[in-house]
């Protein structure tokens, strides 16, 4: 596994791990919020990015704080744990782009690597090992690529596309071909929200990923039609405003 350094990845890999021998965890600290930043506003202006860092320190900082019960009730109806990774199982890594994380990668030699919340691999990244990389993507792919899926998908009013992808990584964002999909319009009620959305994700998409892996073992990987959709936009976080306007007139939460 290769996984960005929060809580979303330790469900993963808690849900992998009784079933799965997984070898290593290589846990890539990111690039520093400078750079982020930076790349960020160059892509989307100044005054969008403001508008997302207030999302987050204002509404997300809200929204978190009022969903506790919401998502604790989803983790065990799913039976998906918050427990630490098995500290012998990591390595860790500023960059798995970078020739230390080269050096990792070319020395585990994996079968299968598993993405979960980290940078996107560059090509020579990828071309590294034979292995199969495969990812989660919160959202229904390739119509809703980049961030919460979900979200969005209910701000289109497109209820339909509101769900999970299970797909092969290639060196574009969220464009590898599509292993599994599933939408979670079936679970949604009216606690759910921009973080729980998250959660109902995850856990449709557990299973999704486990019978990924098992089709990689057994050779038998089937790519799926992608809906039709030219998926040339990428989604980011909200603004403050465009989140308040939204959830106010229109009951997005």
């Amino acid at each position: 596994m290769i996984v960005g350094d929060w809580d979303y990845p330790k469900m993963v890999y808690n849900s992998l791990k009784n079933e799965f021998n997984i070898d290593t965890v290589i846990v890539d600290h990111g690039e520093s919020k400078f750079k982020f930043l930076n790349r960020r506003i160059k892509r989307l202006g100044v005054f969008r990015v403001i508008g997302q860092l207030l999302f987050k320190l204002i509404a997300l900082t809200y929204i978190k704080l009022s969903s506790k019960e919401r998502i604790k009730e989803i983790l065990i109806q799913n039976n998906i744990k918050e427990v630490p990774i098995d500290k012998d199982k990591i390595i860790e890594t500023t960059s798995i782009n970078s020739k230390d994380g080269h050096n990792i990668l070319k020395e585990l030699n994996p079968d299968i690597v598993i993405i979960v919340t980290t940078r996107i691999l560059s090509k020579k990244t990828l071309e590294l090992t034979k292995a199969k990389f495969i990812n989660i993507h919160s959202g229904i792919t390739p119509i809703y690529r980049g961030l919460h899926g979900a979200y969005w998908s209910l701000i289109n009013k497109d209820k339909a596309n509101c769900g999970v992808t299970v797909h092969l990584v290639d060196e574009g964002i969220d464009t590898g071909g599509i292993l599994y999909q599933d939408t979670i319009t079936d679970v949604l009620t009216p606690n759910d929200n921009f973080m729980t959305y998250t959660m109902l994700q995850l856990a449709k998409a557990l299973p999704l990923l486990k019978k990924a892996i098992k089709d990689i073992q057994t050779n038998s990987i089937k790519i799926q039609e992608a809906p039709n959709s030219a998926g040339k936009e990428l989604f980011y976080h909200p603004t403050l405003w465009f989140y308040a306007f939204h959830r106010l007139f229109r009951g997005v939460k």
